[in-house]
C-alpha cells in the first residue's frame, strides 16, 4: 500500500490505516454472503433514479460453470466488504480465463460487479484484495469493470452520459472513476454509445447506397429464425471470426455455444425481425443483432424475477412499455466493409421498424464501439445518432516499472483524428 500512500501527512496515513483496520472483507461461500452480494448495488443505488438492478439470477449464473462457459478453462472468486457495524458497504468479483489471460502481453485477469461507497479506503481494499487473488494464479495484471464472459455486456465503467442504461449496459455513479484513477488503474480503451431517434429520417444519400445494394441481385438479406438456429449460429460464428481476427490484437474465436446460451436466455425477448443476417451469393457476410431493451421492464423488479413479476413482465411486453432497442453487436467480413452493406442491413431494420407492430419503437441505442475502430463510429453518425454515453475498460499492472500500452494504440492514434468532439457527449 505504500505506493498509495507517499504524498499523506502521518496522521492522515494513521486514519486512513484505522479506518481500513475497521472494515472486514469476506468471501462469498454460503447463503449469507451471497445474499450480501446481491444486496450491496440495492444499497448503493437505492436513491438514483437511473439505476436498473440486474436480475440476481443472472449476477449468480457468472459463478456457475453450467452457465458460463469461461469458467470451463477459468475460475472466479468475489467478496463483500463490512464497515465496523457489520454492514455491506462494497463488493468485488475476480477472474481469469486461461486462454484469454495469455493473449496479453503479460498473463491479465479481470475484476467486476465492482460496487462501493464513496471512500478511496474501501475501494482500495476491495482492489487489493482482488489483486492479490489474480497475482496468486499467476496474473500480472487486471482489467476492469469487466464481465466475466463476452464484452457484450456489463463492459467498462460509465464516465460520461450518465442517463438511462440499456440492457447490458453498465451504470456507475460518478466518483467511481475516481476510485480507479486514484488506485492506479489507466484507460486501456474506451467505448462509445449512441443513441438515435429511429422517427428521424436518415440521410438521404445513406439509403440511396443502402438500396443500390439491396437491388443487385448477388445480395440478400434474411432475418433471424428459430427454426434454422443452428444455421444462423454457424454464419454468425463465420462471420465473426472472420471480420474481427484481422482487427482484434487479442482475438479470441467465437464459440457457437456461448451463442447458444445467449439465445436460450434471451427466448422471452428475443425478437426474429431485429436480428439480420447479410449473405453475398450464398456466402455469409455480415449482421446485426438488436434486442427490445428490457431494462424498461427490469426497472420495476430490483433484481427479482418471482412468479409475480415474471406475470409482470408479460403484461409490460404486451402492452408494448418497451420503446427501445439496443444494437448489441454487429460485423461484416473484411472485404465488403465501406461496400454499403451495412447501409443496406440498416435498411431491412427501417423497414421493420416502420411497420404495424413495431411502432412503439422510438429510440435505438448504438453500443459500444471502442475508440479503436472509428470505421463504426463513422457509419453510427452517418444515420444521424448522436454520442450519448462513453465508457471506459481500464488496466492496473502488478508491477508499476512495467511499461503500460493502450489496447491498438495505432489504431487509437489513427482515431483521435476522426472526430474531435469523441469525448463530448450530446445533451
Amino acid at each position: 500500500m505504500v505506493h498509495h500512500l507517499t504524498f499523506l501527512g502521518e496522521n492522515q496515513i494513521s486514519r486512513q490505516q484505522k479506518n481500513r483496520d475497521a472494515m472486514q472483507i469476506l468471501p462469498v461461500r454460503d447463503r449469507k454472503t451471497r445474499f450480501l452480494f446481491l444486496e450491496v448495488p440495492r444499497i448503493i443505488y437505492r436513491s438514483d433514479p437511473w439505476w436498473v438492478c440486474q436480475l440476481d439470477s443472472e449476477t449468480e449464473s457468472r459463478f456457475d460453470p453450467e452457465e458460463n462457459n469461461f469458467l470451463k478453462d477459468g475460475e472466479a472468486d468475489r467478496w463483500i466488504l463490512l464497515d465496523d457495524k457489520g454492514k455491506p458497504i462494497g463488493r468485488i468479483a475476480a477472474f481469469y480465463n486461461r486462454i484469454k489471460a495469455y493473449e496479453n502481453d503479460q498473463p491479465t485477469g479481470g475484476i467486476g460487479m465492482f460496487e462501493c461507497i464513496n471512500s478511496t479506503e474501501a475501494s482500495r481494499l476491495l482492489f487489493d484484495t482482488a489483486r492479490e487473488w489474480l497475482r496468486s494464479k499467476g496474473m500480472e495484471a487486471m482489467d476492469g469493470p469487466i464481465n466475466f464472459g463476452e464484452n457484450d455486456s456489463n463492459w467498462g465503467l460509465l464516465i460520461e452520459g450518465f442517463t438511462h442504461p440499456g440492457m447490458g449496459m453498465p451504470y456507475h455513479l460518478p466518483y467511481y472513476r475516481n476510485l480507479f484513477e486514484e488506485y492506479g488503474f489507466k484507460e486501456y480503451f474506451r467505448q462509445f454509445s449512441y443513441h438515435l431517434d429511429i422517427r428521424k429520417p436518415f440521410p438521404e444519400r445513406f439509403w440511396k447506397i443502402a438500396d443500390w445494394i439491396s437491388r443487385r441481385q448477388n445480395f440478400r438479406f434474411k432475418h433471424f429464425t428459430y427454426k434454422e438456429q443452428e444455421k444462423f449460429i454457424a454464419d454468425m460464428v463465420k462471420i465473426y471470426n472472420e471480420a474481427w481476427a484481422v482487427f482484434k490484437e487479442d482475438f479470441t474465436p467465437l464459440d457457437p455455444q456461448t451463442i447458444r446460451n445467449t439465445i436460450r436466455k434471451a427466448r422471452p425477448i428475443l425478437d426474429e425481425k431485429l436480428v439480420w443476417f447479410a449473405y453475398h451469393e450464398d456466402e455469409p457476410i455480415g449482421f446485426f443483432i438488436m434486442f427490445p431493451d428490457i431494462n424498461q421492464i427490469l426497472k420495476h423488479f430490483n433484481g427479482k424475477m418471482h412468479l409475480w413479476n415474471m406475470l409482470r413482465f408479460l403484461y409490460y411486453k404486451k402492452t408494448k412499455k418497451i420503446t427501445r432497442v439496443r444494437a448489441m453487436v454487429a460485423g461484416v467480413v473484411p472485404r465488403f466493409q465501406n461496400t454499403g452493406v451495412e447501409s443496406a442491413i440498416f435498411r431491412q431494420l427501417e423497414k421493420v421498424f416502420f411497420s404495424k407492430p413495431y411502432l412503439h419503437y422510438k429510440e435505438i441505442e448504438l453500443s459500444w464501439v471502442g475508440d479503436f475502430n472509428p470505421k463504426m463510429r463513422s457509419l453510427y453518425e452517418a444515420v444521424g445518432a448522436k454520442l450519448a454515453k462513453i465508457h471506459v475498460t481500464y488496466r492496473y499492472l502488478f508491477d508499476p516499472a512495467r511499461p503500460f500500452k493502450r489496447f491498438m494504440p495505432e489504431a487509437v492514434e489513427k482515431a483521435s483524428k476522426f472526430d474531435i468532439r469523441q469525448h463530448h457527449v450530446e445533451d
